[in-house]
C-alpha cells in the first residue's frame, strides 16, 4: 500500500546485501515486509502484533520486529530492520521497553507511529502492591535500576511498561490502536471499529473471568522472578513480590532471598512463578530452599512451542489458572 520512500544509501546497501528477508509475524511468516496492497504494520513485539492482527484483520499485513523466542528486551535492531521499517505504513510499539526500537522508529520516515504508552495511564514501579523492588531490595540490590535499564524494561521516571497483562489497560491501548488505524487507513474505518469493539468485549470477558476467578482465594501474595505483573496485581488486589525486580536476569542478593523465604511463610505463598523466555534457575533455587512449587506465570512478550497456548487469550486463562491454584483459589 505504501508508496516507496527513498532510502538512505546505507540501508539500500544493507538491504541489497542482506536480502529483503521476512520478518518474523506474529502468527507466522509474512510474504512481504512492505510495499503490499494492504495496510502495512511492523509491530515491536508480541502483544502489539496480537492487536494489529485482531484490529486491522484481512486489510493489514503484519509483521514484528522481535523473533519468536527471542526475549523483546535485549532485541538490537538490524540494518535491514531499519530499511524495512521505511517499507511500511505504520509501526506500532511501546516506547521504553525496547530501546533500539524507540530509536530505529523515531528515525524512520513513517506517517503514523503509534506508542501504546501514550494510549493509557502507566503505573510507577514500586507503587501499590508491587513490593517486587521495596526498600529491602533496594538497599541490598541497589545496582537493579542500572540492569533494567540495560535491559530496556524501565520507561523514564521508572515507569512499568507491562500494561498488556492487565485486560482493561490493555483493552485501553486497543481503542487507541483501532482509532490511529481508522485514521490512517480510512477506507477501511469501519472495520477497524467494528474489529476494536469485538476485541475490547473480549478483553472485559477476559477480565470477569480472572475477577471472577481470583475472588474467593487463600492468599493475595505471589512471587514472581522479575516484576511484569504489577498491573495485573494492581487489578485484582494481588501482592507481587519479584525476585529479581524489574531486569529478569539480575541475581538477588542473600537478604532478598531470605526475605521471600519469610514472606511465603507468612503469606502462606506456595509457589514460586518463572517465565518461558528466561532462566528458571533463581526461581527453582528458591523454591527448593522454600520447600514450594514452580509453575509458569507467562509475561507473554512472546509465543513459542513452549508457551501454554496459541494466543494472547488462551495464555492469559492459563496464567489465570495457575494463579488460582497458587493463591488457593476456590
Amino acid at each position: 500500500m505504501n508508496v516507496r520512500r527513498l532510502i538512505p544509501t546505507a540501508a539500500v546497501t544493507a538491504v541489497t546485501f542482506l536480502g529483503l528477508g521476512t520478518l518474523s509475524a506474529c502468527a507466522g511468516d509474512s510474504a512481504a515486509v512492505g510495499n503490499t496492497d494492504k495496510f502495512d504494520v511492523v509491530a515491536s513485539f508480541y502483544p502489539m502484533a496480537f492487536l494489529a492482527e485482531r484490529i486491522g484483520g484481512e486489510h493489514v499485513n503484519v509483521t514484528t520486529l522481535t523473533q519468536p523466542g527471542q526475549e523483546p528486551h535485549d532485541l538490537e535492531i538490524s540494518a535491514k530492520q531499519t530499511a524495512q521499517l521505511q517499507e511500511s505504513d505504520a509501526a506500532l510499539f511501546l516506547k521504553g521497553l525496547q530501546p533500539s526500537v524507540d530509536e530505529a522508529i523515531g528515525q524512520a520516515e513513517l506517517k503514523t507511529k503509534i506508542d501504546a504508552a501514550t494510549l493509557t495511564s502507566l503505573r510507577v514501579h514500586g507503587d501499590d502492591h508491587d513490593h517486587g523492588h521495596g526498600d529491602e531490595h533496594e538497599d541490598e540490590h541497589g545496582h537493579e535500576d542500572e540492569h533494567a535499564e540495560d535491559h530496556g524494561h524501565d520507561h523514564e521516571g521508572g515507569k512499568d511498561p507491562h500494561v498488556w497483562l492487565d485486560p482493561v489497560k490493555y483493552a485501553e491501548v486497543a481503542e487507541g490502536v483501532g482509532a490511529a488505524f481508522a485514521k490512517a487507513d480510512p477506507d477501511h474505518a469501519a472495520d477497524y471499529r467494528e474489529n476494536t469493539e469485538a476485541l475490547v468485549a473480549e478483553l472485559g470477558e477476559l477480565n470477569g473471568r480472572f475477577e471472577t476467578g481470583l475472588k474467593n482465594r487463600g492468599t493475595d501474595v505471589f512471587i514472581t522472578t522479575h516484576a511484569a505483573f504489577g498491573y495485573l496485581a494492581d487489578r485484582y488486589g494481588l501482592t507481587e513480590e519479584a525476585i529479581n525486580g524489574l531486569d529478569p536476569e539480575s541475581e538477588p542478593s542473600g537478604a532478598r532471598v531470605k526475605a521471600l523465604e519469610r514472606t511465603a511463610k507468612a503469606e502462606g505463598v506456595t509457589t514460586v512463578f518463572y517465565e518461558t523466555l528466561v532462566s528458571d534457575r533463581t526461581a527453582k533455587t528458591l523454591a527448593t530452599d522454600a520447600g514450594l512449587r514452580t509453575d509458569v506465570l507467562d509475561p507473554i512478550e512472546g509465543i513459542t512451542d513452549a508457551s501454554r497456548g496459541e494466543d494472547y487469550f488462551q495464555v492469559m486463562d492459563a496464567n489465570l489458572a495457575a494463579l488460582k491454584k497458587a493463591l488457593g483459589a476456590k
